[in-house]
């Protein structure tokens, strides 16, 4: 036998002699914690990682208010987003968040880790639903456009809108039915799932006092106008007017009218006080006992009769000046403005309203 293969078969001994079956007891059991250590850590990548990072449709989860962390974990779960419910109860309880995790409406995939999940449902990034309400609708309307997108129940949201408010520009408004016409902003909002009738409601005249700046009442208090009568006045321009132009015209038409004590004769004044839309004023309908009848009675009506955007806003205190006092409709979305009766009668005629 060779000297090298003598040292290993020495060295061999030697550690056999040193190894005692404590010791040996004592280093299996070491090699057993690190298998153990390495198959937790493989497992908790596991747990931790997306249960489909390839594939997978977005998941909408509704997290009920007071929801315990096993409960939410069972949810979770059972939507295919984690792979053990326990291991995401000792996850938040490690990271501290298992009392942080917020209610809502989520969407979630099965794309996101666990770590990803967890962090959305602390933030509280829930899914947001937009809605437009567009320039010129009613109460009314609003609340018809809401309830048909599934956001309000109808009669709540009208019931909304008679509750008390605390914005300086209401002051005055004589509670009622339609103390908010025309202060509900017409502009694109966001909410989420379960915002209240009152909290949209809100909103929109958040929106109102944002728009209406400090600097614009100033300007119709310099022409003696209150806020709500500024918003009357925008509210008929709104709805006469087709094309951003001519808003300043008809804002001119109105207060030459009003200046001289005319009727204001706008013919959305009627439809308001019928409480119906129509393509044409019908002269029966002129007849409407009504004190928004601006055919009957001279002045602004007792109040908006919807919703105006900034532009008609503005229009209301930056009239052009002229002379008109009259407009019909070309059938396309402009007028023609003419200063006289007789003018104005020879319009109607070019444009098939009279016979």
């Amino acid at each position: 036998m060779d000297s090298l293969k003598l040292d290993k078969l020495r060295f061999w001994h030697r550690w056999q002699e040193a190894i005692t079956p404590t010791r040996r007891l004592l280093l299996v059991g070491v090699l057993l914690l690190l298998l153990a250590v390495v198959v937790v850590t493989r497992q908790t990548s596991v747990l931790l990682a997306p249960v489909n990072p390839a594939a997978g449709e977005p998941v909408v989860v509704n997290i009920p208010p007071q929801a315990s962390t096993v409960k939410i974990g069972q949810m979770l779960y059972e939507q295919g987003l984690i792979r053990n419910t326990t291991f995401f109860y000792i996850y938040t309880k490690y990271r501290k968040v298992d009392y942080r995790l917020q209610a809502g409406e989520y969407t979630l995939s099965p794309q996101m880790s666990l770590p990803q999940i967890v962090d959305k449902l602390v933030r509280g990034e829930v899914r947001t639903y937009s809605f437009t309400i567009p320039e010129g609708y009613t109460i009314k309307q609003i609340a018809d456009l809401l309830a048909q997108k599934g956001f309000v129940d109808r009669e709540k949201f009208l019931a909304a809108t008679k509750d008390s408010y605390d914005f300086d520009f209401l002051d005055g408004v004589s509670p009622g039915e339609n103390q908010l016409e025309g202060f509900l902003f017409p502009s694109t909002y966001q909410i989420t799932r379960g915002t209240s009738e009152r909290e949209i409601v809100r909103m929109m005249l958040k929106r109102f006092d944002q728009v209406a700046t400090p600097e614009l009442r100033a300007q119709a208090r310099e022409r003696n106008l209150s806020v709500r009568e500024w918003v009357t006045l925008a509210s008929l321009i709104e709805k006469e007017a087709k094309v951003s132009e001519e808003r300043p015209i008809i804002a001119g038409v109105l207060y030459n009218r009003l200046r001289l004590g005319m009727p204001l004769q706008v013919d959305a004044t009627i439809l308001y006080a019928l409480g119906e839309h129509r393509e044409r004023v019908l002269y029966r309908d002129l007849e409407v006992d009504s004190s928004y009848n601006t055919y009957r009675h001279t002045g602004l009506p007792p109040g908006p009769i919807a919703s105006p955007g900034e532009d008609s806003l503005k229009a209301a205190l930056n009239p052009t000046n002229h002379n008109y006092l009259y407009y019909v409709s070309r059938n396309d979305g402009t007028h023609e403005f003419t200063t006289s009766l007789a003018e104005h009668n020879v319009a109607r005629q070019r444009y098939g309203y009279y016979p």
